[in-house]
């Protein structure tokens, strides 16, 4: 017990450090996601710890990604009046987003000739992580993998997303929190909070529709494909 303890106020620590460390340099490339993943995976080498050894406390933040998705019911509600307003642009944008992330799945798949169960963990890889890990399962594919994807899908998305939408000249609120939210998950819409509160409540809802359309078109995608 003394060990998860100090496996869960390690993982807090390395957080707060990194979280500082990207408000002082502001760079992507020192997202604390990312750089926090890396630290830990570095003091594991370091003291010849296994993955197993650090999950007796890291399940524990890891069962707390249930509750999460359940919360995020409340900017849904918040935003009410936003999604209201603007639903049919942000669900007909959502739907777009949905679908060409489970087909460039498929595409990177059939490119790389990767076998079936990869293919089915790959599909719901914009979807945050418990409900695609949940989607992979329940379509055969591997939960752990899947989790693997969801975190190079919202890393990636965080990173260059941001300089792609520049480039693009979408500077926009709704078009950054669709964009961030259907492509990054929870990663996104963090990023689209530093942009503006706006833009985060967007990707929150993008965010949480894509992973109620993923629910669906994955095993419909499954279905068509076998």
């Amino acid at each position: 017990m003394e060990r998860a303890v100090g496996f869960i106020l390690l993982t807090l620590v390395v957080y707060e450090v990194m979280k500082k460390l990207y408000v002082r340099f502001y760079t992507p490339l020192l997202l604390p996601i990312v750089t926090t993943t890396g630290t830990l995976v570095a003091v594991l080498l370091w003291f010849q710890l296994s993955y197993q050894t650090y999950m007796e406390g890291g399940k524990w933040i890891g069962r707390l990604l249930g509750p999460a998705v359940v919360a995020l019911a409340f900017p849904l509600y918040h935003h009410r009046q936003t999604l209201k307003r603007q639903f049919w642009p942000i669900f007909q944008a959502v739907c777009a987003g949905a679908m060409i992330a489970i087909v460039s799945g498929a595409c990177f798949s059939v490119l790389f000739h990767l076998n079936k169960k990869v293919l089915f963990s790959l599909l719901p890889k914009s979807v945050t992580s418990p409900i695609a890990m949940d989607i992979a399962k329940e379509i055969g594919g591997i939960p752990a993998l899947a989790a693997v994807y969801v975190m190079i899908a919202g890393i990636f998305g965080a990173i260059f997303g941001p300089p792609l939408l520049r480039a693009l000249q979408i500077t926009h609120p709704l078009g950054v929190g669709i964009a961030l939210g259907s492509a990054s998950h929870g990663v996104g819409t963090a990023k689209a909070l530093e942009i503006g509160k706006e833009a985060a409540a967007i990707s929150s809802i993008a965010m949480t529709l894509s992973a109620i359309l993923a629910a669906f078109l994955c095993p419909l995608f499954v279905s068509v494909l076998l």
